[in-house]
Order: structure tokens, then sequence, then C-alpha cells
């Protein structure tokens, strides 16, 4: 079968590599830019003119000189739109507003006392209407609003199930679409947090991730060759449902010894934990911080588990790195030695020769930030072709 592509196609295609190389790359000339993407200089010159007059790149002056006249440089205009990144979970929601690099300009929180559907959406339409309105002048303005949602979403943006929210058959983007006639964009959050340290964390430059996101539940956000893996129905990712107990406790998803019930911040609810002087990563922290054996021991024994479970993710997957994020990464330091001690034993030696197990560098924001990525993305017109 014959692939044909019209030259509007082309054209756009091409576009997107030139404002992405000159977003990654920036500041640099219009021969180098022909030089990194392959494209003759007279195709780049139109293309760069194009985006120039979109506002999206703009020249800074001259640079250095290779023996002619010093080459004006181009570098993108971070601050021509801004985006909404939100991210949902079973006791808060949190969003940021970003520009179009990922520089967070506003920050948002609140407790979610309630977890139905039409409550949250009323929170999700509070939140979004904070943040835009947050916004700077810009000559894009708002392009766009993304959510990271804890459970399985379908290419439609429905939440199909979300078993810690007790979400089926929610059609979130469309909801928020008729609401706020912007473009929006609706994942797990697992994947969101993925694509946030794959562009502005501790994934840039890696073609092969896993992101973890530990909170209350636990997600992956799986990276193959730089492209975010949902397998054949778009669902991949669920690890937090991956049995470690064969006849373990049983989940809210129907399994039983499911990984987040041994690892996440679900613990803190166990029975066997009534002893412990609080229930949530905040106040536990602050008692770790003060040597408290119970805390202390809880965390090691967490740590172990994450540790199981990310041996199993590395022997199936062989990534070059596992970045750990989500609420329960800030415990980091009680949790850190017993984990990488687990992995150290009991990954296949190949696997572990080159693999680097790392912490968000975007903390627990990760989310948010990724969120807003994928609405700015889309904006951007990031094109992909298969064939």
């Amino acid at each position: 079968m014959k692939i044909t592509g019209d030259q509007m196609l082309v054209k756009k295609i091409n576009k997107s590599i030139v404002l992405d190389t000159i977003r990654r790359h920036a500041p640099l000339s219009r021969a180098k830019l022909s030089e990194v993407t392959g494209l003759n200089k007279a195709t780049v010159s139109n293309l760069v003119a194009d985006l120039i007059s979109d506002e999206l790149v703009q020249e800074i002056g001259p640079g250095e000189s290779s023996g002619g006249r010093k080459p004006l440089m181009l570098l993108f205009r971070g601050t021509a739109g801004y985006a909404v990144g939100l991210e949902l979970s079973v006791t808060r929601l949190k969003g940021v507003l970003t520009d179009l690099e990922g520089h967070i300009v506003a920050d948002y929180a609140v407790d979610l006392k309630q977890r139905d559907a039409a409550t949250v959406f009323e929170q999700l339409k509070r939140a979004a209407d904070y943040l835009i309105e947050q916004a700077p002048s810009s000559p894009h303005g708002v392009i766009g609003i993304g959510i990271g949602v804890p459970g399985m979403v379908d290419e439609g943006g429905t939440v199909l199930f979300a078993p810690n929210l007790e979400w089926e058959m929610v059609p979130l983007r469309a909801m928020m679409e008729e609401s706020f006639k912007l473009p929006v964009t609706i994942d797990n959050e697992a994947n969101a947090g993925a694509r946030g340290e794959l562009n502005f964390g501790a994934g840039v430059g890696v073609r092969h991730l896993i992101y973890i996101s530990a909170g209350i539940g636990i997600g992956s956000g799986i990276m193959v060759d730089g492209e975010l893996y949902k397998g054949a129905w778009g669902y991949a990712g669920e690890t937090g449902h991956m049995s470690i107990e064969a006849e373990g406790l049983p989940c809210s998803c129907g399994n039983r010894g499911c990984w987040e019930l041994y690892a996440s911040e679900k613990v803190y609810e166990h029975p066997d934990q009534q002893h412990l002087p609080a229930h949530t990563t905040k106040e536990l922290i602050e008692h770790a911080q003060d040597g408290h054996e119970a805390v202390l021991t809880l965390y090691n024994t967490i740590g172990r588990k994450l540790g199981v479970g990310i041996t199993n993710i590395v022997n199936s997957f062989n990534p070059e790195r596992i970045i750990i994020g989500g609420p329960l990464s800030e415990a980091k330091p009680w949790i850190e030695s017993t984990l990488k001690q687990v992995v150290e034993e009991r990954t296949l030696p190949y696997h572990r020769r080159s693999l680097q197990v790392e912490w968000a560098a975007l903390g627990s924001r990760s989310t948010r930030i990724g969120a807003a990525y994928s609405a700015i993305s889309q904006f951007l017109g990031n094109v992909r072709v298969s064939v």
C-alpha cells in the first residue's frame, strides 16, 4: 500500500519539527536549524517566517560568526501562551498554570470532601477558572487544559474506571470542553507525570523510562523509545493492581494482593497501623524527622514493597530509568535505601547493568506539569506519522 500526504500535511509535519527543534535547542540560527533537522535552508526560512508571524518564535539578535555575516538567532517564545494542568487524587485537587515551557505561573490546591463525579466536576471548573484568571496577557492566551486522573481513560477523554474515586464512564473531557470552550486533554495521572518528567524533569533525554506515581494509589507511565506506551486499548500502566502477594489483601479493583495495598499511602489505614501518630504523609514525615520508631519502621517496609514492584517492572520492561514521583516521594529519605537494596538484590543482572532509579525532579508537581504539557503539545501541533 502506498502512503501519501498532500503538501499541507508535509508542511505541517515540517513546521512541527522546526518548532520542536527550536524549543529544545534554542538559541540557534536558521543554518544550524537546517543542519539539525535535515531540511533545506529555503524550507527552514519559510517555516521560521510562519512561526515568527504566529508569534511562537522570535529573533533575538546576532550570534557567533563562522566567517561571514553574524547569523540572527532564534528563540522559542515560551510566554506566547499559557496552559492549565490539573491533578485529581482521592483527597486533593491541585493545579498549575504554566507558560509554554512548563514554568509555573500560578498554583491551586483544595481538599476534596466528596468524590462523586458531579461534585468533583464543580471543583475542577472552579480550579480551572481561578488559574485562567491568573494568566498574564499573551498573544495566544490560555491554549488548553490538561487533567491527570487516577484511573483508566479512553482516547475520547472518558474516565472508564477509577476505583479509588468510585467512578465509571465519566465523560470528563466532553464536560470540560463544553464548559470552557477550550481544548481539553484527559489522561491517567501517571502518564501525565511521565510526560512532565520526560520533557521538563529527570527524564529529559531518556528514551526508555517508567515513571511511578505513588500516592493513595500507584500507577505507572511507560515511555518506550520516547513515546508513551498505552497498550492495545489505551489502559497500560495500572501496575498498582499487579499482585505482589498471591493470596493477599482484597482490593477495590476486585483483585487480591495488589501492589498499592502494600506500597502506597493506603498502608496508613491498615488496621495494624492504628498505632501510628498520624495518617498523612505530610504529618508522618514530621515524625520521621524526629526519629519516631514506628514511622521509621513503616517507611522501611514501604520501601521494600516498592522495591518488589519496581523489580517486576524492571524485569518486564528493561528501562533505562525508573523515576519515582507522587506524594509518597516526599518520604524519599526514609524509603530510598531499602527500595534500592531490594532492586539491587532482585533485578536480573543485565537489566540492572545501566539502570538508574531516580526521584522526580519536579517533586510532587510532575503530574500537574505533565498535564499542562499535554495541552501545550496539542496546541503546538506535534505531528506523528505511523505507517
